[in-house]
């Protein structure tokens, strides 16, 4: 093939990706749903002025990457995780959960799989790129013998922490199948887990207790004036009900204290929104501002795997975390966009 005719399909294939991106109003205003549908679990990283987007996609080999400037336009930029690849032996299928984050100047990929043994293992990956490609360095990252999904690390001052989800597939308590969020210390290469296991957060308020299968999943911990948010999901994600609420504590370690208002990001089918849930955060270009990003239902009146990205924002006021969502009015665009 000739390189005219490279350059040709190069050329068309970003055409049809920028075309594939929504369009900002005239009015400087944007409007949710923003970025790629038959995606869930989104996660921004913001790495030199440019937003990396990563999600649930495609479940049987891995994951994609798409790229913004503004969190609301999104250019596809290809695979950023393949399991096909030589180097990736690890997970049969069920590729969930991606998270990125940079990290002594690599970039660190934390995703759950389904191993061989038939349970779901969280493992983790790098690449000196955040597009990739992204190679598995451990996996699993941890082995006890069940199932463990939604790795989360966070990193206060020099010491990384993984939180991660007891997945309720295998986990059955008194005869319901509980999703707990745990956390420990991460050895500083981020390979080893110390000391215990330490109970973060379980289905305990009404709006999660309800019948036989039970959740708390998607952990994503931010910090502000010395205090920790533990923003968590809560319902069967292919519910309406899907639902974010958060707990607070003093420490990376917990104790956690769920807020009495949760959830603090619901369900409003009037306005066609439906199971918010599973966040991570991000600021917008100029840093004044903080937002969600998070996913809801394709199809409100027939919710399923299939989910759009949204964004909102979200701030923390006499210590409570609050959401101005979910909208899906225009609303002005994250201040410092073009």
């Amino acid at each position: 093939m000739s390189s005219f005719s490279v350059e040709i399909i190069m050329l068309c294939g970003l055409i049809i990706a920028v075309m594939s991106s929504p369009l900002l109003a005239e009015d400087n205003t944007y409007q949710n749903p923003v970025g790629p549908d038959e995606i869930g679990d989104p996660w921004v990283l913001e790495y030199e002025d440019t937003y990396y987007l990563y999600a649930t996609t495609n479940t049987v080999e891995g994951f994609n990457v798409w790229t913004s400037e503004d969190l609301v336009n999104w250019l596809y930029r290809g695979v950023a995780f393949n399991s096909g690849r030589e180097e990736n032996k690890f997970g049969t299928g069920d590729f969930w959960a991606p998270e990125v984050i940079h990290y002594e100047d690599m970039f660190y990929m934390v995703y759950s799989a389904r191993d061989t043994d038939g349970s779901l293992k969280i493992a983790l990956a790098s690449s000196d790129n955040p597009i990739g490609p992204f190679k598995d360095v451990q996996a699993p990252l941890f082995d006890r013998g069940t199932s463990f999904i939604d790795g989360h690390i966070f990193v206060d001052g020099n010491t990384p922490y993984l939180y991660y989800v007891k997945d309720c597939s295998e986990n059955i308590i008194e005869g319901t199948h509980t999703s707990q969020i745990y956390v420990q210390e991460l050895s500083s290469d981020l390979l080893n887990l110390k000391g215990e296991p330490v109970l973060a957060a379980e289905p305990e308020q009404d709006w999660e207790t309800d019948g036989e299968w039970q959740w708390n999943e998607g952990p994503y911990v931010l910090k502000e004036n010395g205090r920790y948010y533990l923003m968590y999901s809560a319902n069967y994600f292919a519910s309406p009900d899907y639902a974010i609420g958060y707990a607070a504590a003093e420490s990376p370690l917990g104790p956690w204290e769920k807020y009495e208002g949760n959830p603090i990001l619901e369900k409003d089918l009037e306005k066609g929104v439906s199971g918010p849930g599973h966040n991570s955060a991000a600021y917008s270009p100029d840093g004044s501002e903080k937002f969600i990003v998070y996913h809801t239902h394709t199809n409100p009146q027939d919710p399923s795997g299939n989910r759009v990205v949204n964004i909102d924002r979200m701030y923390i006021e006499d210590g409570i975390l609050r959401i101005e969502g979910p909208t899906r009015s225009p609303q002005p665009l994250p201040s410092g966009a073009e």
